[in-house]
């Protein structure tokens, strides 16, 4: 596992944490390894039954690392044109899992999340941030257009005359005006953040795993189905949940008038 990123367990919660605070967490080879490498691990791991993403230091992501690019600029365009999209692609299978997996991802934003760092934070099922927080999709700014998914979940999320105004611009945004479009779901103070994530996914780590990975799965594949479709895929999710124990300890404890000890099984 790459040390740009960190990975730990504790409580069904798994946390990566990307490690590279000296560059504001910018996206490396290793990151993009190191991500994939321990999601694939966690979508397989009946123990974790959430995870958390967050940056070391002060920030989340400041997106791609572009000082860097400045010794790509001497490549023929052909060639920078081969490196970049042979380099993008390699973050695709991630975004996939992300979305695919039957596990609620949260991401915790403190500092910058910019370019890819605000893509990934929108691919996570929810986000938490820090009052201090800020956004930008940037790219634009070094005449580039987004990747990552950041041009998928954006206008989704805020509606597309927002995305256009969020893309085109390339303007920086603060942490209310990101829960005010939608991209963020909680804004708490700095210095709770830590805490705030941990009680979330603490909560969400103790819930009907199948259940909320069903439900994550119909919300995130209706935009594209039709209405005949997500009413069929409605009613095999709820069957599949019905036949899980967590669904006869909810009924029980609702009879019982306690709250719900589940197991994630």
């Amino acid at each position: 596992m790459s040390q740009d990123i960190i990975t730990g367990v504790a409580g069904n919660v798994a946390t990566i944490t990307l490690n590279r605070p000296e560059v504001r967490n910018a996206l490396s080879e290793g990151m993009r390894t190191g991500l994939h490498e321990f999601l694939t691990k966690a979508e397989h791991d009946d123990t974790i039954r959430a995870i958390v993403v967050r940056g070391a230091g002060e920030h989340f992501m400041a997106g791609g690392d572009v000082k860097s690019f400045g010794k790509l600029a001497k490549m023929t365009p052909d060639e920078r044109r081969v490196m970049f999209e042979n380099r993008i692609h390699h973050l695709h299978p991630t975004i996939f899992m992300m979305q695919r997996m039957r596990k609620p991802i949260i991401a915790s934003v403190q500092g910058a999340a910019a370019g890819f760092g605000l893509s990934l934070a929108m691919a996570c099922d929810l986000v938490i941030a820090a009052d201090t927080a800020f956004f930008t999709l940037a790219y634009i700014n070094i005449g580039t257009s987004p990747d990552g998914s950041g041009t998928y979940f954006l206008p989704r999320l805020v509606g597309l005359k927002k995305a256009m105004e969020i893309a085109l611009l390339g303007d920086r945004f603060d942490a209310a005006t990101a829960k005010d479009v939608g991209i963020v779901n909680y804004v708490v103070p700095a210095a709770s953040l830590e805490a705030e994530t941990a009680k979330l996914a603490g909560r969400l780590a103790h819930g009907p795993t199948r259940a909320i990975g069903n439900t994550k799965l119909l919300l995130n594949a209706s935009l594209g189905q039709s209405l005949e479709s997500q009413l069929s895929a409605e009613a095999s999710a709820f069957a599949d949940c019905a036949a899980s124990a967590d669904w006869a300890e909810g009924v029980t404890a609702f009879g019982e008038k306690r709250k719900p000890r589940f197991q994630g099984k």
